[in-house]
């Protein structure tokens, strides 16, 4: 009887051992989640409010996605079109990649190459990023045009979706920035029913030089 009552016991101690071990282990993972949630967490919500309109990164100077940091950034033009709130910003020269569907090509910046242009398009209202619209930029010196291109839909864990491209400019010197605007082609909730129906021209000037 002492030997039966000597094994229950050890093998009740065995058991709120194993127990214990599993509560410890179950803890260890659910702080791991939690530790990659927060991070996840910081990384969205810092990657577009931690810049700022002077074109410097704040909060998210120490993040990094994939082994990619930010980098500073610099508001060239701020327009309205209906509701719709148009920025163009520059920011260094990036490699980016275009994806069809089925194929990769990498786009890299060339020796030339002065910067990366952005075109953010949102809702004034939300702030809720527009999609499905096309943009084109042109850029002209004394009337003449040294940059039409297309600016690809494109996706940035900094900067969040926008339109973009790298551009090569002659040298430093006064520019305008002509920005075609193509209506969003997709189905429409009645809030948009009736804006956004015609292409848009935003017309800006700039100043650019290449950083020492």
């Amino acid at each position: 009887m002492y030997e039966r009552n000597r094994l229950r016991a050890a093998a009740r101690r065995s058991a709120l051992a194993c127990a214990a071990m599993v509560l410890i282990a179950g803890c260890a993972s659910a702080n791991k989640t939690t530790s990659t949630s927060a991070v996840a967490s910081a990384s969205g919500s810092g990657s577009m409010s931690g810049m700022d309109m002077g074109g410097s990164s704040s909060s998210v100077a120490s993040m990094e996605v994939n082994g990619i940091k930010p980098v500073p950034t610099q508001v060239l033009a701020t327009a309205s079109w209906q509701g719709m709130k148009i920025q163009a910003r520059t920011m260094t020269a990036a490699p980016f990649i275009l994806f069809n569907g089925t194929k990769e090509q990498m786009i890299k910046p060339g020796p030339k190459t002065s910067f990366h242009l952005m075109v953010m398009l949102n809702d004034s209202h939300t702030g809720v990023t527009i999609p499905y619209a096309g943009v084109w930029a042109t850029i002209s010196e004394n009337g003449k045009v040294v940059y039409d291109e297309r600016q690809w839909p494109m996706l940035s864990a900094f900067m969040g979706p926008h339109y973009g491209n790298n551009v090569s400019l002659p040298g430093a010197g006064n520019y305008q920035l002509s920005l075609l605007i193509s209506p969003p082609v997709s189905a429409r909730h009645l809030e948009y029913q009736n804006v956004w129906l015609k292409p848009h021209r935003v017309t800006v000037s700039f100043h650019w030089k290449p950083v020492a």
